[in-house]
């Protein structure tokens, strides 16, 4: 178990993604917690930015309650700003925004409205420094990141298959896509740290065909790596059934059941990792305290599933799965990005 005491490399660690975003002597930093964030973190983001000369200052909010009906991990979609317009007017503007939320604003409703007002925010993961430290942004990922985009935005559909049995067919026509490469410089953008990723949000009625989970992928709400075969079929979207007769297999359809609603079970994104520093098999040497799994979504060459929000199609919900397959081959219109887990040409 590692020890939560400031370390001054990963106040070094910190001060390097801060001066990437662009951060300044003299400059006004907003950093957002809430009262059950990691600590650790957010002293590290305040020494981090002292030490480059910025005039860091807190905005810390009581975690809200839980409402939901199972725990709720790993959405990328904090509650904590809600209803809270005098916070909101705080953080909107121009400026850095370090944000140090337990799920993050990179799904949150009030997410647009503060890109729109000029903000830019780095968001860090809720991730022991130690992964943080492993996984610095590097500048070079992000001329490949933005390929991966621009592949993304011109093409007309995606295919994954695998040796396994995946067979997934989704329609990229009027998708929203976007990519990370950990770092953000440009007012009105938003960032995560680790980076390393390209995703689509496809439009309502996109995705149809079978997905199936390996033993060694990954579902990340559960922080656990699948031990047994499970087979999900989505016609218009939507999970339709979960074969497979095993505990993978019942905790899936137990967890998503839970939650007594459809959207629970639709489709919210889809695209592949991009960072090369990123390990699949990362998880199996922390405790899961010590992780939020962001290292496991950016891994090069996996092919990235998930469940639960997608605004494209006007769905909402807080019921969220990611599930970074592994040896997939990944097809944009006739052209191969990934194949068999492996990044093909530029992207590589």
């Amino acid at each position: 178990m590692l020890t939560d005491r400031i370390e001054a490399k990963w106040i070094e660690s910190f001060a390097d993604v801060f001066r990437l975003c662009g951060v300044g002597e003299g400059e006004v930093v907003r950093i957002l917690s809430e009262s059950q964030s990691r600590a650790l973190n957010v002293q590290l983001a305040e020494l981090a930015l002292f030490a480059i000369g910025a005039k860091p200052f807190h905005i810390v909010v009581p975690t809200p309650h839980q409402t939901a009906p199972v725990p709720v991990r790993s959405t990328g979609a904090s509650q904590a700003l809600q209803g809270l317009e005098l916070l909101l007017q705080a953080l909107r503007g121009p400026g850095l925004v370090v944000d140090l939320t337990l799920e993050g604003l990179l799904h949150a409703p009030e997410l647009p409205g503060l890109l729109g007002s000029g903000t830019r925010i780095i968001m860090v993961s809720n991730e022991h420094p130690d992964v943080l430290e492993r996984l610095p942004p590097d500048p070079a990922l992000m001329p490949k990141v933005k390929l991966g985009m621009r592949k993304l935005k011109e093409a007309r559909r995606m295919h994954v298959a695998s040796a396994h049995g995946t067979d997934l067919s989704i329609e990229l026509q009027g998708a929203r896509s976007g990519g990370v490469w950990g770092f953000t410089e440009r007012p009105g953008t938003i960032a995560h740290w680790p980076g390393g990723l390209c995703l689509a949000f496809p439009k309502a009625g996109s995705v149809n065909g079978r997905l199936v989970l390996a033993p060694g992928d990954a579902n990340l709400t559960f922080k656990r790596y699948l031990e047994s075969e499970v087979s999900l079929v989505i016609e218009n979207d939507y999970v339709t059934a979960i074969e497979g007769r095993s505990f993978d297999a019942d905790l899936m359809r137990d967890h998503l059941a839970a939650w007594g609603e459809r959207e629970a079970y639709a489709v919210s994104h889809v695209g592949w990792g991009m960072n090369p520093r990123a390990r699949w098999d990362a998880m199996v040497m922390y405790d899961r305290r010590d992780i939020n799994g962001t290292e496991l979504r950016a891994f090069a060459g996996n092919f990235l599933f998930s469940t639960g929000a997608n605004e494209t199609a006007g769905r909402f919900t807080q019921g969220h799965f990611d599930l970074p397959l592994r040896h997939c081959t990944i097809r944009l219109d006739d052209g191969p990005v990934v194949v068999e887990g492996k990044l093909q040409g530029e992207l590589a």
